[in-house]
């Protein structure tokens, strides 16, 4: 486990709150993400997880409290919501790509369009990255002439051609089939080696204790939990935590 303890915060959230109508999906949230630092938010259905992470590059508007970014704080200023998200990538269930355009079409669209980078720096990019997603050989292909696990890949490399400070991922192995999870985890695994900031929502829970440097378990639009992995899973503190773990590993 690495020392975090001097690293600058990366993500600041301080008592958001979110309403859709009546229904209150987060309800006073505070989280302090650091440098280099790998979360797992865990929990139910209707829990609130995905719904926090899309209010971080304001895909979601929260009603209040304060979301920081890199020292830029979320606000209703368009400038500072593009700064965010070209700082911030992610990764959806659904892959989201251009079914018109290639792959490498795909991820040289944004670093050509939003930092101005030159097409031939931006393939080289884009190659860069589809090689560490090892998917390189798959360049001049489309989406649809690709696997549900190969598209993932993609969408994850195309955030990463934007270079971004850190990446959100939003349940990104729950639209596909048992065999292809594997490589989209692997995929994630070695941009946590490469000491990538990431909030990543999921019910990979092999996932969150080889990666996460800290397990957030959510209910009703709280933080109810939050641990290291072995005490997380090994010595759970509260009771809805419990159940929900029994739940998932059958004792």
């Amino acid at each position: 486990m690495k020392d975090l303890s001097q690293e600058a915060a990366a993500i600041q959230i301080v008592g958001l709150q979110k309403w859709y109508g009546n229904f209150h999906v987060l309800r006073g949230i505070d989280l302090t993400v650091k440098q280099g630092e790998r979360i797992v938010i865990a929990g139910p259905s209707g829990s609130g997880k995905s719904t926090l992470i899309r209010c971080i590059n304001r895909l979601e508007t929260h009603q209040e409290g304060q979301i920081i970014v890199d020292g830029i704080e979320l606000t209703a200023d368009v400038k500072n919501i593009s700064k965010v998200r070209s700082e911030v990538g992610m990764c959806f269930q659904q892959f989201n790509l251009f079914p018109h355009m290639s792959i490498l079409e795909n991820c040289i669209l944004a670093p050509m369009s939003v930092r101005g980078t030159s097409r031939r720096e931006a393939e080289e990019i884009a190659l860069h990255f589809l090689e560490k997603v090892r998917i390189a050989d798959q360049a001049t292909k489309y989406p649809d002439q690709l696997s549900g696990g190969q598209q993932q890949r993609v969408a994850i490399a195309r955030s990463l051609c934007m270079k971004p400070r850190a990446m959100l991922f939003d349940e990104p192995t729950s639209a596909l089939d048992p065999e292809t999870i594997k490589e989209v985890l692997d995929t994630m695994i070695a941009l946590a080696e490469d000491g990538m900031t990431m909030i990543c929502v999921t019910h990979e829970m092999g996932f969150a204790r080889q990666v996460a440097d800290r397990v957030i378990f959510m209910d009703k639009g709280l933080i109810v939990e939050e641990n290291t992995p072995e005490a997380f899973f090994d010595a759970p503190q509260h009771d809805r935590t419990k159940l929900f773990l029994s739940q998932i590993f059958g004792h």
